[in-house]
């Protein structure tokens, strides 16, 4: 089918608000899973699926057979480079025109220095080389992220994260997932790197006061010592190397690393972007329990 688009993690924070959006639109689109149980939920919004999985090139061929555009994203990996390298050639062999990637906030301008950033610039480097169409979307930590700390919040009236008073300009996935189908649908993307973040910096001890108007109760933040943070990670079975990568970047935060905002949303998504507050009354009932 002509101008369809491959969605890679589909069923992820801001994959799966894509393909709502595909769908929503009549926008011709197939999604790449892993297993038919995976695959239920998206086939009920009318969007076609396709077994395959990154770690298999062989599954890919027929995964991007007729596909003109490509979405790319995966998991937190340490083999993420290797795992994207696939399917960027893959999509090359197969004639892909454009692939949008998700990438991360500050990759090209400091981030790659550490483990995470440099994962996301190898992979934005191939694509480069690889005389694809690209555009590369790098988002800020996501919102969503806080509802990590729902249980704490309900048990203790607390969250805990090592980030001191540093201020990130958080992003709603829904955001992001709107500057992608933008990129994915419209034409004037091509060789664009947007930097995607919500409308103003928070810290942490802002970001509980926001929660305790939105949920009517208080809710405060403690700043941990980074290793108590590492540890806690591990504990609640975060692989070591991403505890470890996870530390990194809260250090670069510390350090002023995300607290740049900018307009990305709005001039490609054509809306205001979403606001914490908003957010955190949207989703209430999932910080509620």
């Amino acid at each position: 089918m002509a101008n369809t688009i491959l969605v890679t993690g589909a069923t992820g924070t801001v994959g799966s608000i894509l393909v709502e959006k595909l769908a929503s639109a009549g926008q011709p689109a197939r999604a790449l899973v892993r297993s038919g149980k995976k695959a239920e939920g998206i086939e009920k919004l009318g969007i076609k699926t396709v077994i395959g999985d990154l770690a298999q090139p062989e599954t890919l061929k027929p995964a991007l057979e007729g596909i003109e555009k490509v979405f790319l994203l995966s998991a937190p990996d340490p083999q993420q480079a290797e795992l994207q390298s696939n399917l960027i050639k893959a999509a090359k062999v197969a004639g892909v025109q454009h692939i949008v990637k998700l990438s991360a906030f500050g990759v090209g301008s400091g981030l790659e220095a550490i483990s995470l950033g440099r994962l996301h610039r190898d992979t934005e480097e191939e694509i480069e080389r690889s005389g694809i169409a690209y555009t590369h979307l790098r988002p800020n930590g996501f919102m969503q992220n806080s509802l990590m700390f729902a249980g704490t919040m309900r048990a203790q009236g607390v969250f805990y994260a090592s980030l001191g008073d540093a201020k990130v300009s958080y992003v709603d996935a829904r955001d992001v997932a709107a500057v992608a189908f933008s990129a994915l649908t419209q034409n004037g993307h091509e060789g664009k790197a947007y930097e995607i973040t919500g409308p103003v910096a928070l810290s942490y001890a802002e970001v509980a006061r926001e929660l305790s108007a939105a949920l009517g109760r208080d809710v405060k933040y403690v700043n941990v010592p980074v290793d108590t943070a590492r540890e806690a990670m591990i504990g609640m079975g975060m692989q070591e190397w991403l505890a470890n990568a996870l530390v990194q970047l809260f250090e670069l935060y510390k350090n002023g690393g995300a607290e740049r905002v900018t307009d990305d949303v709005t001039r490609v998504a054509g809306r205001e972007p979403i606001t914490f507050s908003q957010f955190a009354r949207d989703y209430a009932t999932a910080f509620q329990g």
